[in-house]
């Protein structure tokens, strides 16, 4: 949520910054809201202290014995008293307006964030590792897997498309991978493990911007509660309504848990495969941070991330995304994209954004600074550190042998119950 107060100051510079993401001016639309706001507000505060004052001034009337005087008075409270609820319902109708209009837009972007529509104008940033020269035909995972327990038929059965069942040495990887994931961003990249609820109330998917705007990407339920699509629903909602001490930022969280998306926008895309599947599993990372110290704290989070990826010798390139890739509520995002021979393609496996007050102020998520009377807001991070189903298909891929098999990387080997090869089974 945008504050108004930057608008009022400069609705030009907002308006510039919003262009950047593609969207037609509205600064003085909502100014105009404001401005109407603002003048039932003043015509209310009026009409209340018009209101005391008269009533105060019965009394002194009655006791001079005016009478007219005293009428005319009481009729006069009279009627404000019958006109302060209609402002009052005015002043309710227009703030809510506002606050709706200061939501529908995305974050601004930050400065470094460079000018572009799409993924195509995204910057690269680094690249670390060397892919892997195979002395076959790198096959993708979706032609390995099913002869690993990659199990696509039976997910498809049981639940439709984008539903992949997991079996036997697959799934004991898969597990492998999540919790090597969760050890090492608790144990070396100091953030807490939580375990959050999969169930959410309308106020967190609105705190963290999934709701208004992208409920078709989300999955409800008959009670109305929504499927969380990432960890980061839960753990960052953990700080809403809340005013945190200085000497408590910042947190750091982690959670592994399954995700939910409809995937309602990706018609046509990655229908092959485990890349894009209704449930996943992710390992996530939130921070919540003093608002000088969030950039500092986005380059930490990427570099857990990174750490990850590192480990299992993946090799992989950090990109930067310009304005008009970035979602809704970041205003800086790195994409972490791992190396995949089998499509020959640099592919996104993790993406961390520092939000910014953004979502602290849809939460009212707040610190008061040591020495300070007043709050500020809290500034917001998240990232994958890391989606676990990508991960898998990127260790198929580049830890492929030619005879259908996959070696674990040694960083799991302690996960896999001395499994070190994944062999074909039948």
């Amino acid at each position: 949520m945008h504050d108004i107060r930057l608008i009022r100051e400069n609705p030009e510079a907002f308006d510039a910054a919003l262009a950047r993401r593609g969207v037609a001016p509205v600064a003085a639309s909502i100014l105009a809201l404001d401005a109407a706001r603002r003048d039932v507000a003043t015509r209310m505060q009026e009409s209340q202290a018009r209101r005391n004052e008269a009533s105060k001034a019965i009394g002194a009337a009655m006791g001079k014995g005016g009478k007219d005087t005293t009428e005319a008075l009481k009729a006069e409270v009279a009627a404000l008293k019958s006109e302060l609820p209609a402002l009052e319902e005015e002043e309710r109708r227009l703030t809510a307006e506002q606050n709706t209009a200061l939501a529908a837009w995305p974050n601004l972007p930050d400065a470094e964030v460079p000018e572009g529509e799409d993924e195509t104008q995204n910057v690269e940033v680094s690249r670390w590792g060397t892919p892997r020269e195979f002395a076959f035909a790198p096959r993708e995972h979706a032609d390995i897997g099913p002869a690993l327990g990659l199990d696509f038929e039976t997910g498809a059965a049981i639940s439709g498309a984008r539903f992949t069942f997991l079996k036997g040495q697959m799934a004991r990887l898969h597990r492998a991978l999540a919790q090597f994931m969760l050890d090492r961003q608790t144990e070396v990249n100091g953030y807490e493990e939580c375990l959050p609820p999969l169930l959410v109330k309308d106020e967190a998917v609105f705190g963290t911007g999934q709701l208004p705007k992208f409920a078709e990407d989300l999955f409800r339920t008959t009670d109305g509660r929504w499927l969380i699509p990432t960890a980061e629903v839960s753990l960052t909602n953990a700080v809403r309504e809340q005013i945190l001490a200085d000497a408590a930022l910042p947190l750091r969280m982690t959670a592994l848990t399954p995700c939910f998306r409809s995937e309602a926008g990706s018609a046509g895309r990655d229908t092959r495969g485990f890349i894009r599947q209704h449930q996943f599993e992710k390992v996530e990372l939130v921070s919540i941070c003093k608002p000088e110290d969030s950039e500092a704290e986005h380059e930490r989070m990427t570099g857990a991330a990174e750490s990850i990826l590192q480990a299992l010798g993946l090799p992989y390139r950090k990109v930067l995304l310009c304005a008009g890739d970035m979602g809704f509520t970041a205003r800086k995002t790195y994409d972490l994209e791992v190396w995949l021979p089998g499509q020959g393609a640099y592919r996104e496996i993790s993406s961390c954004s520092n939000c910014g007050d953004f979502q602290a102020r849809r939460m009212n998520a707040r610190y008061r600074p040591d020495g300070a009377k007043g709050t500020e807001f809290v500034h917001t991070l998240n990232g994958s550190g890391l989606a676990v189903g990508r991960t898998l298909v990127a260790v198929l891929e580049n830890y492929q042998q030619n005879d259908g098999s996959v070696d674990v990387p040694e960083a799991l080997r302690a996960y896999t119950g001395g499994l070190t090869r994944l062999v074909p089974q039948g």
